[in-house]
């Protein structure tokens, strides 16, 4: 069961599709949230404002529009959030970017492209947001890494920046839970298996994942809420298959 605590304080990245977006769909379903939304599609943003809003009239959904493999737009990105709350109880770095391209192909545009998303727009979220994080109820970070970045899992084919992003984000993730534990904020990474999202189509067209992405935003959320009372500087494989 979920524990209420009231007026949190929820950032969502990645929110204008797949997992990101049921997300913020389930958050806010509590008049007590706060949600903020990033990401690029503005229009998809103001959609699932008005869908939060249809399924729930009090709910609270702030859109900001953001390009997180721009880093001088993630700087205003954070001086925007700072201005709509004053504290953060949960900021879950979901947005993410990948290419399928043999490693021979790779060239340092696409490795870059893939690293400012996967990782780099997660380090500086964290950093710029760690001056508000609410250290008296308690705060957690939720990193959504990947099973390809999971030490022992299956690897595939073409997706060697995807994978080592993500495999850098766990890292980051255990480093940062050692550095910050006692001041009350939780780190952990959830290494999704696949998951049945458009990015995933992406890469792989015609295949079908086990899971759907409310299904997996649903874990997600009862994770983010109630995790760090368990759990921290961990990265957890989420599969219905074996590593």
């Amino acid at each position: 069961m979920k524990e209420n605590l009231k007026s949190m304080n929820i950032i969502v990245t990645g929110a204008s599709r797949g997992i990101g977006y049921e997300l913020v769909k389930l958050f806010s379903t509590d008049p007590n949230n706060t949600v903020i939304a990033i990401a690029r599609n503005e229009t998809k943003l103001m959609q699932l404002k008005e869908e939060c809003l249809i399924k729930n009239p009090s709910s609270k959904v702030i859109p900001i529009h953001s390009d997180l493999s721009n880093k001088v737009a993630v700087e205003s990105l954070i001086a925007a959030i700072t201005k709509k709350v004053q504290t953060v109880n949960i900021l879950i770095n979901n947005a993410g970017a990948i290419t399928k391209k043999p490693f021979v192909n790779i060239d340092l545009h696409d490795l870059e492209y893939i690293f400012n998303v996967n990782v780099f727009s997660a380090f500086l979220l964290i950093k710029g947001l760690l001056p508000i994080m609410d250290r008296e109820k308690g705060a957690h970070v939720v990193n959504i890494g990947s099973m390809g970045g999971f030490q022992g899992s299956a690897k595939f084919s073409g997706l060697s920046a995807y994978s080592s992003s993500k495999a850098a984000l766990a890292c980051l993730t255990e480093c940062l839970a050692e550095e910050f534990k006692e001041e009350n904020i939780a780190f952990n990474c959830l290494a999704l298996g696949a998951t049945q999202t458009e990015m995933l189509n992406e890469a792989f067209p015609g295949y079908t994942a086990p899971i759907s992405a409310e299904k997996m935003a649903a874990f997600i959320e009862d994770f983010s809420i109630n995790g760090n009372k368990y759990m921290n500087g961990k990265t957890i494989p989420i599969s219905l298959g074996t590593p």
